[in-house]
């Protein structure tokens, strides 16, 4: 495993890692933010690709630049990445907001790019999510250990919880309870909220996947669907359960999925 820093144009500080060998495979977390979301998966995925994960600006291990944030901005961090882990192509998997992110990158930094998975994502601001992460903003200032543990509580299916509690006790430990924290993970929420990949879908380069959890409390099973059917040339697959966070609490099924899929495009 290898530890390396990433310098996009704004001054952020990206910490990005590399394990493996084979083919390059970034793999983009969501809302968190964090590399170490990946680790069960990455851990598997490894044995047969070059895996790069990396923290989000401001999150973690890496610094938060100058810039505006947004979707767009988080994309762009990815080119910072590849370029430091000396990948020209990659195939890019993006998990909740990784998936919006993905789907921008794919937009902008095509030539980049050799698939795309887009896991556990949405295409565009809907009432349900809109609804959904203004009560997480409002709790995140009222009580910023209640906002981690129901964002855990939402994000894994409930007896897989129950057997791995210490996922709880990490989560409430690890709160965003610093003003800088807390500023942190509301602008992220904003930026996702405004993301829109409406216009775009019907033109991501291929190939896609779309992929998702058919009890997801937090990017429900009718998102992926109509994310799904905006790509006409995606392939769709639905796991049975896992939760939100399927990579983490369905490892094993994930990584076979991903496998099966990448070698048949």
């Amino acid at each position: 495993m290898k530890n390396i820093v990433a310098t996009t144009p704004d001054g952020a500080s990206i910490a990005v890692t590399i394990q493996g060998a084979g083919p390059p495979l970034l793999l983009v977390t969501g809302l968190g933010g964090l590399a170490k979301f990946w680790a069960p998966a990455a851990a598997e995925l490894g044995k047969r690709y070059t895996v790069i994960t990396f923290d989000h600006r401001a999150v973690g291990a890496s610094t938060r630049g100058t810039a505006p944030l947004s979707v767009d901005l988080l994309a762009d961090d990815v080119i910072a990445v590849l370029d430091v882990a000396g990948a020209d192509k990659a195939l890019l998997l993006g998990h909740s907001m990784g998936g919006a992110i993905g789907q921008r990158f794919a937009v902008k930094h095509a030539a980049r790019l050799k698939g795309l998975v887009l896991s556990g994502t949405w295409l565009r601001p809907n009432r349900f999510m809109r609804t959904l992460f203004a009560s997480r903003l409002k709790l995140l200032t009222a009580d910023p250990v209640g906002y981690a543990a129901l964002g855990t509580l939402m994000g894994y299916p409930p007896e897989w919880l129950e057997a791995n509690w210490h996922v709880m006790e990490t989560a409430m430990a690890s709160a965003p309870q610093a003003a800088a924290q807390i500023a942190s993970v509301t602008e992220r929420i904003h930026a996702l909220l405004a993301f829109d990949g409406g216009e775009d879908a019907s033109t991501l380069p291929g190939p896609v996947l779309v992929q998702g959890a058919l009890d997801d409390m937090i990017v429900p099973a009718f998102l992926q669907d109509e994310l799904a059917a905006a790509i006409p040339h995606a392939a769709y697959h639905a796991f049975p359960d896992g939760g939100h966070l399927f990579p983490v609490s369905r490892t094993r099924e994930f990584v076979q999925a991903l496998g099966q899929w990448i070698s048949a495009i």
